[in-house]
């Protein structure tokens, strides 16, 4: 056990609202009750979530996740992951006759209803996301053409479109909401016409967790966020505490917790990403006792009771 720093004398502040939200406990359920229905393996393409410690725990139960469809045996289940996929994805499910179920998010395909409505409408789509990022990739695929990806003001500088007078733009929905403003603006600044989303693209649960965060971070010198890597949402929720000035780490688990982070320290901020278990903050929590920090304040905070249904399909099948 690692001993306390003669030093660390720090209080520990967890953020509220924190951990999953609801598209990501609707995502894991489906896997679950899948692999419940119809047993092991159930094929998931790619991470259904963005935490190791959920997908390893998937993995033991006989999820199988995979990059490409191509590996998975004809006739098989395979469940689309929380980010979405494109349209391309679907149609190679059909064609190699597996049985989809679809956990993304429900605000993610929400995104992908707009696409669908703005080029019905014969717009081009400004898309507002990180390059590479699954659910980018998934609202992109969308359509086939008449959509451009820009990330930074920057980006939209360099930008060319066919006719400013016919542009919209979507969002991610795990952005920071402050770049986000910022990209938004910049497109405004030099598309005056460009028209947006009926309402906000970017998640509620994202919101919540990056208002908490900012909140926190005020009273505090240290903040800790629980997190994969490749979580979008966990990212964010770091840059936000960074950017009111104060030191901040994102950790995939309590063994990536560094003592010399708590010297000198007085309030350590502690919160979750949205597909980050709550037995992994407990776990953070009780590391940084071990490493002196004592006092636990839990603060209030936005009170989340969003629930999205199963698919039917899902629901509907009989155990095989």
């Amino acid at each position: 056990m690692t001993q306390p720093e003669n030093n660390i004398q720090a209080d520990i502040v967890l953020a509220n609202p924190r951990g999953f939200c609801a598209g990501v406990d609707r995502a894991i359920i489906i896997v679950e009750q899948a692999l419940e229905k119809f047993g092991a393996p159930i094929y998931v393409r790619n991470e259904v979530v963005h935490n190791k410690f959920v997908v390893n725990e998937l993995c033991e139960k006989g999820a199988v996740f995979v990059k490409d469809l191509d590996v998975i045996p004809k006739g098989s289940t395979v469940i689309f992951s929380a980010h979405g996929v494109s349209k391309a994805i679907r149609a190679e499910a059909d064609a190699r006759g597996l049985t989809a179920f679809d956990a993304t998010c429900p605000l993610v395909t929400k995104v992908h209803i707009e696409v669908a409505k703005m080029r019905k409408d014969d717009m081009e789509i400004v898309m507002i996301g990180h390059k590479g990022h699954p659910e980018v990739e998934g609202t992109m695929g969308q359509t086939e053409a008449g959509m451009y990806l820009v990330e930074t003001p920057e980006d939209v500088a360099k930008l060319a479109v066919k006719d400013a007078n016919k542009l919209a733009y979507v969002t991610q929905t795990t952005l920071s909401m402050d770049d986000a403003a910022q990209v938004i603006q910049a497109l405004k600044d030099k598309f005056p016409s460009i028209q947006g989303p009926k309402s906000d693209d970017i998640c509620y649960a994202t919101q919540n967790r990056q208002d908490a965060v900012k909140i926190m971070a005020k009273d505090c010198d240290l903040v800790i966020i629980v997190g994969s890597p490749n979580s979008s949402n966990s990212n964010r929720l770091r840059e936000v505490a960074e950017n009111q000035g104060v030191e901040a780490y994102m950790v995939d688990n309590a063994s990536h917790l560094k003592p010399e982070w708590l010297v000198n320290k007085k309030k350590i901020g502690v919160s979750a990403g949205a597909s980050a278990p709550e037995v992994l903050v407990k776990e953070v929590i009780a590391t940084l006792q071990t490493m002196g920090a004592h006092h636990i304040t839990e603060l209030q905070g936005v009170i989340e009771s969003v629930i999205f249904k199963l698919p039917k399909d899902l629901t509907s099948a009989k155990k095989t």
